[in-house]
């Protein structure tokens, strides 16, 4: 029975679990890192510049190793999320990858047609084993950190670390050690055995589909032992003289990885950009369909993202004019909208009483209540000369218990009734800097351009002057007096030495939506992405 889908936006490659935690390679550079118990995404490692190919964690689950297109291996730290070390010395993609039971070497199969052996404390490759072919797989025993097995050119060999061959040499795609180290299982055509290590002796074999099995591998107690064919995992219980199927899971389409997480539990990922998530112990085979607001990614550019911390939220709103609200603590989406905005770029999203309106602008502002379904046109009045005051429209903003509404146009910001449309206020501002948005404290409304500069008013009561605040945004990082957010180039910067602190980099570099606050941060992308950020327990420099 599948129990559950997450769905990641791009084809996955690799796919890695230790305990709760699974690490997936995506067919672009990076590594997404997801709690196995919530499905929720927990951290990227970015660091590779092509697909990740093969990634494996450390027996102690603190370290974890990756391949790639690029031709390098990577060792990761699982808390930090920083390389550790790059071990550079392939010709070609580096198509798998194992560490040593006992955490001092790697091994690493390319398409250069070799195995290197990686010393993990020097970062040196001490040996080299020549094969007649792309080395698809290699994996180190899970007890004997000397031995090794490698499939090459159909063949699975078996090696030890000074790259002597170990006879005898087997025909296979696909080769894994249980995690006792007594048992490997292979697979070759349709045809899977299992057999003792040492004795090689056959403790089972049975066949699959006619479409050849490709992956393998054992659940933790050894019990089980699961393949895939195509569109399906089989999966068999080995235990006892009677070897028998146990487990047919049919609902993917081409799979490129699988691996159990405890006995009963088993996920896999494939080129339709899901990671599903099957229970072993639920006796129906048929796929359960999954409700569509249980994937959580939209492919959809982001377009607003507003921080309620107070609420533990953060919400999104894409271009298809689908809003999502989003934990902070879990990453997990708790809800969805389908609203009528569509393709309008200026807009904010506020959860007020449990209620979540939405405002956007066309011809006029759109004001869209979740609890009623419906939407409330507002004429907007700017009091200027303009024909079309929208093709000038900054930033709109609302106001947190989301009575007014904030508009920053080339000439002014102004302020409005959410409810009568009326105008409240209107501050004129200089036309010849190019001021980039706006950020809403109660009725006190900040504007800054690239270059950091801000200019801030409290619009006070209706009918009042607006009252020039000091220039100092609301959005102060409180961690530490000297560092600053810097939305406009989305860094934290050092205000007393003047360097950059914290940088979003790689594919998060360039938000298209961002909201901060004092401890937090949530941007959107045109992936459909949304990264929340915990400024406490950033390296800040």
């Amino acid at each position: 029975m599948c129990s559950r889908i997450v769905s990641l936006g791009n084809p996955t490659r690799a796919l890695s679990c230790w305990k709760d935690t699974i690490a997936v390679g995506l067919w672009h550079e990076d590594i997404i890192i997801i709690n196995a118990i919530t499905g929720s995404q927990t951290a990227v490692f970015s660091g590779h510049t092509d697909l990740v190919t093969s990634l494996v964690f450390s027996s102690d689950g603190t370290s974890l190793v990756s391949g790639s297109d690029d031709g390098t291996v990577k060792l990761w730290d699982v808390q930090t999320g920083g390389v550790v070390k790059t071990f550079s010395g392939h010709s070609n993609t580096v198509c798998s990858v194992s560490i040593s039971a006992d955490s001092t070497m790697i091994a690493s199969g390319s398409d250069d047609n070799t195995i290197h052996l990686w010393d993990i404390q020097t970062g040196e490759c001490y040996h080299v084993i020549e094969q007649w072919n792309t080395v698809d797989q290699v994996c180190f025993s899970p007890t004997d950190p000397q031995c090794l097995l490698s499939n090459s050119d159909y063949k699975i060999w078996q090696w030890d670390i000074n790259g002597h061959q170990i006879p005898p040499t087997y025909d296979g795609l696909c080769v894994a050690f249980s995690p006792d180290g007594t048992q490997f299982v292979l697979t070759n055509g349709a045809v899977v055995t299992v057999q003792n290590s040492n004795s090689r002796a056959i403790v089972a074999e049975f066949h699959v589909a006619n479409d050849p099995a490709l992956q393998c591998c054992f659940s933790p107690d050894g019990r089980l032992v699961a393949v895939t064919a195509g569109h399906t995992v089989y999966i068999w219980d080995i235990t006892g003289s009677d070897p028998h199927p146990v487990k047919t899971l049919i609902g993917h389409s081409s799979i490129t990885s699988i691996v159990f997480t405890s006995p009963s539990s088993l996920i896999s990922i494939s080129d339709d950009s899901k990671v599903t998530f099957w229970q072993i112990g639920v006796p129906s085979t048929d796929p359960v369909k999954i409700d569509p607001e249980s994937i959580p990614i939209t492919s959809a550019p982001i377009r607003s993202i507003t921080l309620q911390p107070k609420d533990g939220v953060a919400i999104s709103s894409d271009l298809d004019g689908i809003v999502r609200i989003w934990g902070i603590s879990t990453g997990i989406c708790r809800t969805s909208f389908q609203t009528p905005a569509k393709d309008y770029y200026h807009r904010d999203v506020r959860l007020i009483n449990g209620r979540l309106i939405f405002v956007w602008c066309a011809d006029k502002i759109h004001i869209w209540d979740s609890e009623q379904g419906e939407v409330l046109q507002i004429a907007y009045h700017t009091g200027g000369e303009f024909d079309d005051p929208f093709n000038i429209l900054y930033d709109l903003r609302m106001s947190g218990d989301g009575s007014k509404i904030f508009l920053l146009n080339e000439e002014f910001i102004q302020t409005l009734s959410r409810l009568t449309g009326e105008i409240l206020g209107r501050v004129e501002i200089e036309q010849e800097t190019s001021w980039q948005s706006l950020t809403v404290d109660g009725s006190r409304v900040w504007i800054h351009n690239y270059k950091s500069e801000y200019q801030g008013w409290d619009f006070g009561t209706q009918g009042s002057t607006p009252v020039q605040l000091p220039n100092v945004p609301p959005n102060r990082l409180h961690l530490s007096d000297t560092m600053l957010w810097d939305p406009s180039l989305s860094r934290i910067k050092n205000t007393v030495t003047g360097g950059v602190a914290y940088q979003l980099s790689g594919r998060f570099a360039n938000p298209t939506a961002v909201q901060c606050d004092g401890c937090y941060m949530a941007a959107g992308y045109n992936s459909g992405e949304v990264l929340i950020l915990d400024f406490n327990h950033l390296p800040l420099q």
